[in-house]
């Protein structure tokens, strides 16, 4: 679902597809959603992405999504977002949805563009304005990756860089520990502010001796697109998934 590689055409097939009961994902989601977690917010927002009628959709039984979810004791936040029309979704779209019912996810794909995008009086802003609770669970979100954006996008120095990174650090210490998709620790990490020239400078003989530090890859690119939407950054991903949505819903 989250992918930079992921079929959007496929996914918005599947999730248009009835299963023997006649129901769609989204009404299954409805009745396994009594646990709130911050990813199931997300997952429910996108699900709608993919199919905006399956909120009025009915079953074999004749419930729709939002009926299963009253009947089952889903959490609020899955009953608010499925209690939505199609048209009330359309108009939201993924983004305003995404604030609505899935604030944390929102705020992670925010920061993590503002971070690409080194805009990081955002980022203070954003730290500033909220309480920290909010900013712990969105520096939590995604084992803790919104830290890694940093690692990977700190080429060039800056004093408002750093501040940022401490103010993380400060607020969700563990964040140093989290492991990317290839399970190396934040730590181990080739650092580009490590050769700020505020650090020790190399004396003449280190630096006729030294031989050149090995190449670094460069970060990877965020997919492109349109506008905004998950993976790298979520935000990024909504602007294809959108246009991809349109494209299926005009075919």
């Amino acid at each position: 679902m989250v992918h930079p590689d992921r079929d959007v055409d496929l996914l918005v097939r599947k999730y248009k597809e009835r299963d023997e009961h006649g129901r769609l994902p989204h009404h299954w989601l409805a009745a396994k959603a009594q646990t709130h977690t911050h990813a199931l917010a997300f997952v429910g927002v996108q699900s709608i992405c993919f199919n905006y009628e399956a909120l009025t959709t009915r079953d074999n039984k004749g419930e729709t999504p939002l009926d299963i979810a009253r009947r089952s004791g889903a959490c609020a936040e899955i009953i608010g977002l499925l209690s939505l029309t199609p048209e009330e979704a359309r108009s939201l779209g993924f983004k305003g949805m995404l604030r609505l019912y899935a604030p944390v996810a929102y705020w992670w794909d925010e920061m993590a563009l503002w971070i690409h995008s080194r805009s990081y009086a955002d980022c203070h802003k954003f730290i500033n304005e909220h309480d920290d609770e909010l900013v712990r669970e969105v520096l939590k979100y995604r084992n803790s990756s919104l830290f890694q954006q940093i690692a990977c996008f700190s080429q060039v120095y800056s004093d408002s860089l750093v501040f940022l990174a401490l103010r993380m650090i400060h607020r969700h210490p563990l964040s140093l520990m989290a492991k990317d998709s290839l399970r190396t620790p934040m730590i181990s990490r080739p650092s580009s502010m490590l050769a700020h020239p505020n650090t020790r400078r190399a004396t003449k003989s280190e630096t006729s001796s030294a031989s050149p530090p090995p190449t670094s890859p460069p970060p990877p690119s965020p997919p492109s697109s349109d506008n905004t939407s998950p993976y790298s950054s979520s935000t990024r991903q909504s602007s294809a998934l959108t246009t991809q949505l349109a494209r299926s819903s005009s075919s």
